[in-house]
């Protein structure tokens, strides 16, 4: 088969603008629901009334619905900067999709409706984004604003990285963080989309280069993305498999039942191991499963910027 040719054919998300304004409706909707009912309204880009303000920006038809005073923000109220880092190597394409939609997610389908949410967010609160994505190098690099036209930039940005190399990509995620450390001048909000596949000796490169950007008083947050029914609970048939390292090629021939305890051992033993090392490090662990939606995304955004300041 023309490996060009079949890529060619995938198509990205048909409106991902759109469907992140769903997601983060829905999400926002949901919110009622919650601990968090009382941010709701501070998505609908309003922000609470505190007495001894100017009344001249009150939304009174929001009044007239919750009864509470809210007032509305404008751009110059941007008062976060939010950084998103997206791994795009070729194990965040597994599994290989040609199709992209809600319900049909890869990692790296699932990191960047992810990241279009988060921006969904930041956009109705006016702050400011940027982003990087890498592979085996930097493919691209935006600092951090707040306009629509760099809104709308970084959406196509995103439909992009959904389109898989021709070729088997590796990566060194240590390298760009380090790089991008170097690049944020001012304290923002890190948020790193990967599934942190990695040898041993790069695992501790990378908790060094995750440092550097707390170093310069960044607040990671790593999303440590992974498809659980097939990378945590290993569950295929057990017919003979021929299982291949998308990133080097390399192949091992099996059953899955005659390693599947063995392996599921190993990989909850690797999840714990990653907690517990960004524990000390002081980052933000979020295990996202990209069959689970995105309101645990969503939600860890939502308390870090309420912690952020």
């Amino acid at each position: 088969m023309d490996i060009q040719k079949e890529i060619n054919e995938i198509t990205g998300f048909k409106n991902l603008e759109l469907l992140a304004k769903q997601v983060v409706e829905g999400f926002i909707s949901g919110l009622h629901k919650s601990p968090f009912h009382g941010f709701s309204a501070e998505f609908a880009e309003h922000k609470i009334y505190n007495s001894g303000e100017s009344t001249k920006h009150i939304d009174w038809k929001l009044y007239a619905k919750t009864d509470k005073l809210y007032t509305k923000r404008y751009e110059e109220e941007t008062n976060l900067r939010c950084h998103i880092i997206i791994d795009n190597s070729s194990s965040m394409h597994y599994p290989s999709l040609k199709e992209f939609n809600i319900n049909s997610l890869n990692k790296i389908g699932f990191s960047v409706l992810g990241s279009a949410a988060i921006m969904n967010l930041l956009k109705r609160q006016r702050d400011a984004v940027g982003m990087s994505i890498y592979s085996d190098h930097y493919e691209f690099y935006s600092s951090e604003k707040g306009s629509e036209r760099h809104h709308q930039m970084l959406l196509g940005k995103l439909n992009e990285a959904l389109q898989p190399s021709s070729e088997q990509v590796t990566t060194k995620t240590y390298t760009y963080l380090h790089l991008i450390a170097e690049k944020l001048k001012r304290r923002s909000l890190v948020f790193l989309f990967t599934d942190m596949f990695q040898s041993d000796t790069e695992e501790e490169k990378l908790f060094e280069a995750l440092q550097h950007l707390k170093y310069n008083k960044h607040e990671v947050i790593l999303f440590h993305t992974f498809d659980k029914q097939k990378e945590l609970e290993f569950d295929f048939s057990n017919r003979p498999k021929r299982f291949v390292d998308v990133e080097t090629g390399a192949h091992v021939n099996l059953y899955a039942d005659n390693i599947k305890a063995s392996y599921e051992a190993a990989v909850a033993d690797y999840f714990n191991a990653l907690a517990l090392k960004c524990g000390q490090y002081r980052i933000k662990y979020v295990r996202a499963n990209i069959n689970e939606g995105f309101n645990k995304i969503l939600t860890t955004y939502l308390v870090e910027r309420q912690k952020f300041g």
